[in-house]
Formats: C-alpha cells, sequence, structure tokens
C-alpha cells in the first residue's frame, strides 16, 4: 500500500533513547571527572550566573575542554557519538515502525528534539534515521566549537514540534514558523504525531502534542523504580496519553503501543476518505 497519511514519531534523546546523558560516553571521561561532578558545575554556574542549564552546560564544555586541551573540532563531536549506548532494540526499530506504517498507509518520518548536541545524534549509530535532528549545537570557526549556536531547553522544544508541523525545517528562517498556514494545508497535523520523551524537560512537548489531538508516551528504564514512578506520574497528571518500558525491541509494550496508534491513523484516514463519496 502506497503511504499517504503523514506520521511523526518524535524522539528526545538522552534516558529515552539511551540510558544516560550523550555526554558521559566519551566527553567527560575525557575531561577526568565524574559526571556528577560536571553537571553539579553546570547547575552550579546555571545559578551564579541567572543562566538558561543548557547554556551553562556548553559553555561549560567549552571551558573545561579548553583547559584540558581536549579537541573540540565538529569531527569530534560527531566521533564521540559512536560510543553513545542505545536502549535494547533501538537500531533497528526506526525501520521497524517505518515498515509497518508503509503496510498500513501511513508514511512515518522520525525527528529528535533534543538538548544534547547535534554532532554527537549524527554520529551516534542512529544519526541517519532521522528526517531532522533538533538540538543544541555550536558555531564553529574553522571546524573548531566557539560559541553555542543553538540551545533548546524544556520550553524552546516546542517550536520545532511546530516546525515539524508547518515543514518549516531551517532553523535559521522564521519565515514559514510565523507565517499563518491553515490548518489542512500543514504537512504533518498535530493529531499524526508521537511524542517519545522520559523526564520532565520533554513535559511541554508531551503535553502540547497530546492536547493537539497527537500522543505522547513517556518511557522509563526497566526495574528503575524512580523512572517509572516518574513516568507513572506524569500519566497521573494527563501529561502523556501512556508510559511503556524503555525497550524498543518487537516484543515490548512500546512497541505495541506505537503500532496501536498507527492503526488509528490508518483508520482515520479510511473513514475521511469514505466520507467524501456516497
Amino acid at each position: 500500500m502506497k503511504p499517504t497519511t503523514p506520521a511523526a514519531l518524535i524522539y528526545d534523546f538522552d534516558g529515552t533513547l539511551t540510558p544516560g546523558n550523550m555526554q558521559e560516553y566519551s566527553f567527560i571521561p575525557e575531561l577526568e571527572m565524574s559526571a556528577e561532578a560536571f553537571w553539579k558545575g553546570t547547575q552550579l554556574r546555571a545559578k551564579e550566573q541567572n543562566a538558561d542549564p543548557i547554556l551553562a552546560y556548553m559553555n561549560m564544555m567549552l571551558e573545561l575542554a579548553r583547559e584540558k586541551s581536549i579537541s573540540i573540532r565538529k569531527r569530534d563531536f560527531v566521533a564521540a557519538g559512536k560510543n553513545i549506548k542505545l536502549y535494547k532494540g533501538v537500531t533497528r526499530w526506526f525501520a521497524r515502525q517505518t515498515a509497518y506504517g508503509r503496510r498500513r498507509g501511513v508514511r512515518v518520518d522520525h525527528y529528535i528534539i533534543s538538548s544534547g548536541l547535534r554532532e554527537m545524534i549524527r554520529g551516534s549509530a542512529i544519526g541517519r534515521e532521522f528526517k531532522a535532528i533538533y538540538a543544541s549545537g555550536f558555531m564553529y570557526d574553522k571546524g573548531i566549537a566557539t560559541w553555542p549556536a543553538l540551545a533548546l531547553n524544556y520550553t524552546t522544544k516546542t517550536q520545532f514540534l511546530f516546525r515539524i508541523n508547518k515543514g518549516s525545517f531551517n532553523v535559521y528562517d522564521d519565515t514559514l514558523i510565523n507565517a499563518y498556514v491553515a490548518k489542512e494545508k500543514r504537512p504533518v497535523p498535530f493529531e499524526n504525531m508521537i511524542f517519545i520523551g522520559d523526564g520532565l524537560t520533554d513535559v511541554p512537548c508531551m503535553r502540547l502534542v497530546k492536547d493537539q489531538g497527537g500522543h505522547s508516551i513517556a518511557v522509563h528504564r526497566e526495574r528503575d523504580v524512580k523512572s517509572r514512578k516518574r513516568a507513572e506520574r506524569l500519566a497521573k497528571e494527563g501529561r502523556v496519553s501512556f508510559t511503556a518500558t524503555a525497550d524498543y525491541s518487537g516484543r515490548g509494550a512500546l512497541d505495541s503501543r506505537v503500532k496501536a496508534i498507527i492503526d488509528r491513523l490508518a483508520a482515520s484516514a479510511a473513514l475521511r476518505r469514505l466520507g467524501k463519496h456516497d
């Protein structure tokens, strides 16, 4: 069946597709410090400077790398992405959902909206799976990171849902994102979005997608009581549609929930087509 109904599967990255923060797999160890010390330092800097926490961690990365004479070229961040460990089943997840959607007449595209670094995501084992990667990133001078180019925090993440909704993919271009586009002419309706995240920084995106008729899923680590309770609380508060263990294999509840949503999109599209004819 030729896919005619658009659907967007949108993911946070750290804690959602991978158990930890991407900087913890190679960058922070190169600094010869613990992840706890690094993140505590960024929190302290944000508080001292009354700064955005994302900008604070990006500033710390540049400063500490210079102190330790660690290379911070774009290619270094991309290479660091190869060390990122992923949850079970993640590498095969995207092709499987895309193929399932195609069989149901639904065109599934995958997107990232993350506070992590876009270069590391691109360098990861799944970097080529996404139609667009919206994530924090640096400006570069002759390939060397010099200054933040983009910082995504919990509220700025929502901007990129509207970019997907309207098909406005270039961050520097604010023409289309601010232009009026009739709902029926937008490439990906909100009700055709599925947002998958893990924590409080994802709540604005989760809630926006859910309130606009789409679906949001809070994932949690397997056998992690704290993570599970956080996800269950989000569901109880009505911020997410479902919860699921971060198991991306074909046997997990997450797979079943996403496929059920794809089935619903296919059925809704079929009903709309029937409604056009007597």
